[in-house]
């Protein structure tokens, strides 16, 4: 079980590593959305994700007897190259796999970090059967995207810091595997349990909208949708905090999730990809049905390429 003591710990270890992300505001995008909005910038953190807290969080806790065999893990993108930057800045190896369509962009960051990418298909049975495979030949400790103690904690500490940085009634953030929202309900609920919780999904992979209204964990099967972080099935880490503590999830289609990058770029000028611009896509959404006048709502990457979704 992650606890807020864990959060708070994975706080100190990043201190000074990684960045303490600013928020922003906007009239016209609160006019927009009914409500006042503070956007917590983690697309401005390390490697233009979130996930380089909970990787750093990961690699700094390994004892140096672990740390000499190196890290592993599968993934997309963002926490690929966030454990890659990660293990090189302890200097130990990395192995990363990785699914044969991921984004260019993304493939050659992971390779500047000195990482070993293994490619593989791109279903989540493969990514799993390479990882094994590679953990097996190299003896590498596994840092999951997601389903790790570890992880989980070092993502709550960007809710921590958003707590310090505003006031807030409800904070609203992307769900995939569930690591950030996971993190950050522990945050919340042990720092200010009054503020209500709530995740946005791609209508495209809404296996864990579905899990909520359920009361039942249930797997995600052939997504189809332009956040390509946001794939995952939940974990068995992830499922339980998130069933007991979420208001909500609210999902939102890819049309929504492009308007809500170009609304974002155009009015804050910020680069946001898609799976990191859908909790803003969700406050916009008549799904999101909240008394809550003012929302934080964590912006989760930035590592996109504009010209593939704006023409530029």
């Amino acid at each position: 079980m992650v606890t807020l003591a864990d959060v708070h710990a994975a706080a100190a270890r990043i201190d000074g590593v990684a960045l303490r992300t600013p928020v922003r505001t906007s009239g016209a995008l609160d006019e927009l959305a009914g409500r006042q909005l503070v956007f917590k910038c983690e697309n401005l953190q390390k490697v233009g994700a979130f996930k380089f807290r909970g990787a750093w969080n990961a690699v700094a806790s390994l004892s140096d007897s672990e740390a000499t065999r190196g890290v592993c893990t599968h993934s997309s993108g963002n926490h690929a190259q966030a454990l890659a930057l990660a293990a090189q800045m302890r200097g130990i190896a990395a192995h990363i796999v990785m699914p044969r369509n991921v984004m260019p962009l993304k493939l050659r960051v992971v390779e500047s970090y000195d990482a070993q990418i293994t490619l593989c298909e791109p279903t989540l049975a493969a990514r799993e059967s390479a990882l094994a495979e590679v953990q097996r030949e190299t003896g590498a400790v596994l840092v999951h995207p997601y389903d790790d103690a570890r992880v989980i904690a070092g993502q709550g500490t960007a809710a921590l810091e958003l707590l310090a940085q505003a006031e807030l009634d409800a904070i609203i953030t992307p769900i995939g595997g569930g690591g950030l929202l996971s993190g950050t309900c522990i945050a919340v609920r042990g720092t200010a349990p009054a503020v209500a919780l709530y995740g946005a999904e791609p209508a495209g992979a809404d296996d864990a909208a579905r899990s909520l209204a359920a009361r039942k964990f249930i797997p995600q099967t052939g997504p189809d949708t332009i956040c390509d972080g946001l794939l995952s099935s939940l974990g068995e880490l992830t499922w339980p905090i998130l069933r007991d503590h979420l208001a909500a999830i609210i999902t939102v289609d890819d049309d929504g999730v492009r308007r809500a990058m170009r609304l974002l770029r155009d009015e804050l000028r910020l680069l946001v990809e898609p799976s990191g611009a859908i909790g803003f896509a969700a406050t916009l959404s008549p799904g999101f049905a909240s008394d809550a006048q003012r929302v934080g709502v964590i912006l989760t990457g930035g590592n996109v390429d504009a010209a593939e979704f704006f023409g530029e």
